[in-house]
């Protein structure tokens, strides 16, 4: 006589699952809070919001070891969190990624016609790498 089996049940019940993304650190089981990223070429690590999707060069953090984050000696912290900044894109967002939309569309020779370089932008306040730090447009 053969054996009746039933339907193949998974080891791990599905309600343990959870969509809420978690700390990368080891052991750790906190909800993430910020998002860690590292340039290496500029030896800086930045850390800023938590970005909208998981990728496998990002660490997301939960907020006890984004605030105890630390960064080898001659590396640079660069710390985005601001807690005044809105969740979603905002009117200022959408406009300022639409006008670098269309300095990107226009022709080179216009921009070389204007003594083959560009101004600085007043709202740069230094540079580093291909990372900018901007002026609050509120000052």
């Amino acid at each position: 006589m053969g054996s009746r089996r039933g339907p193949l049940k998974s080891a791990v019940p599905s309600n343990i699952v959870s969509p809420v993304r978690r700390c990368s650190r080891t052991a750790c089981g906190r909800p993430a809070v910020a998002t860690l990223t590292y340039v290496y070429a500029d030896s800086t690590a930045v850390l800023g919001p938590l970005a909208t999707y998981a990728e496998p060069h990002c660490y997301d953090l939960c907020a006890e070891h984004s605030e105890r984050l630390t960064a080898p000696r001659g590396w640079e912290v660069v710390r985005l969190l601001d807690g005044s900044a809105p969740a979603r894109p905002s009117g200022d967002d959408l406009e300022a990624l639409a006008n670098a939309v269309r300095e990107a569309a226009r022709p080179q020779e216009r921009a070389a016609g204007a003594g083959g370089t560009r101004s600085a932008d007043p709202m740069e306040v230094a540079r580093r790498g291909h990372l900018r730090v901007l002026r609050s447009p509120d000052n």
